[in-house]
């Protein structure tokens, strides 16, 4: 697919003659869809929102139907309340842009509460999607029948939508085991393959203030991390280790949070959402000694929740899936992990 910002009107598919009919608006409603996208992709947008009101839809878009008098806040508020669904055109720089992410994160947590649709169109395949979008069903915009698609949910009456996965109606553990944005290192353009990055610890990144209650939890994690010394012996394999156990330590904090940091790399870092609950629970059921089994769940941790939190963000183990049921649905929970590195390596 080529490059959003290079798309052409004529990327835009015709509707098919047989149009649905926009549904009425109701007391408070003046537009049929709020539509939230990044100004990079201005240009495919607006061909879009052409074709959609030739259709009949009354469309809102910051670009024309925010008011200068109001802030950005009371603008995006107004028009989301006043519009029956909202259309998230999720591209790279949707995702990267603290102003989109936050559109994005306003609309979900305030309308899932009056349920209203919310409708992800991802603009290219690869897109990270951030993870409180990631469990919606979202439409491809190099389907071919993408345009036909789309009319058909935007002119379907919410009401009839009850049981649609445009639907924000999802129990908290369909994010268990979603990866997040990956921290970079701040000095990553500097940085030899021997030392470790630095990583801000002045803001928490935007998806994790909506997960962390604790914020100087976040801060605390971070600061571990960059407390690693620098290897005067221009060691690879020191820093590495290093890494992992100052992560290891980071996670004893942050995974009271449901929150696991990686070391993909020196200079960044992944982040998965996952509950380690029913795991902690599984130790102190093994272990009848509760010192005992406290302590060998924070080893667990200290050792193995870096590899772990990598490989749930990448979506590979280095092992077949286990026979066995575990404690995370559709994948491998951690004490499984665990388990099976232990039978190949040792605590350290």
């Amino acid at each position: 697919m080529e490059p959003i910002n290079s798309l052409e009107t004529a990327d835009i598919q015709p509707l098919s003659p047989s149009v649905p009919v926009p549904p009425t608006l109701r007391d408070g409603e003046c537009y049929h869809v709020f539509i939230s996208y990044s100004s990079n992709d201005h240009q495919w947008t607006h061909c879009l929102i052409d074709q959609l009101e030739a259709c009949g839809l009354q469309v809102c878009y910051h670009d024309r139907d925010f008011l200068p008098s109001r802030t950005v806040l009371e603008n995006m508020s107004d028009c989301i309340q006043e519009s029956q669904k909202v259309l998230l055109v999720l591209s790279p720089e949707f995702v990267r842009s603290r102003w989109c992410l936050l559109e994005a994160n306003m609309s979900l947590f305030r309308d899932c509460l009056e349920r209203k649709p919310i409708v992800p169109v991802l603009l290219e395949p690869g897109v990270s999607v951030p993870l409180h979008l990631c469990h919606l069903t979202y439409l491809e915009a190099n389907d071919p029948d993408f345009k036909n698609k789309l009319l058909k949910v935007l002119c379907t009456p919410n009401q009839q939508l009850q049981g649609s996965t445009v639907l924000p109606f999802h129990p908290p553990s369909i994010y268990n085991g979603k990866a997040l944005q990956p921290l970079d290192a701040v000095n990553e353009d500097s940085l030899s393959k021997w030392d470790c990055g630095q990583f801000s610890d002045m803001e928490v990144p935007d998806q994790l203030r909506l997960i962390i209650e604790d914020q100087e939890k976040y801060r605390k994690a971070v600061r571990m991390l960059n407390s690693v010394s620098k290897n005067k012996n221009d060691d690879e394999k020191y820093i590495v280790r290093e890494m992992k156990k100052a992560i290891g330590q980071a996670n004893i904090i942050l995974s009271e949070e449901k929150v696991l940091m990686g070391r993909r790399s020196n200079s960044k870092i992944s982040l998965v959402y996952v509950s380690l609950d029913r795991c902690k629970h599984e130790f102190s059921e093994t272990f009848s000694d509760q010192f005992c089994a406290e302590d060998l769940y924070q080893r667990a941790l200290l050792y193995f929740s870096s590899g772990y939190a990598c490989c749930l963000a990448q979506r590979h183990f280095p092992f077949p899936q286990p026979s066995s049921t575990g404690h995370l649905e559709g994948g491998v929970c951690f004490c499984q992990y665990v388990s099976q590195q232990l039978s190949v390596d040792q605590w350290e």
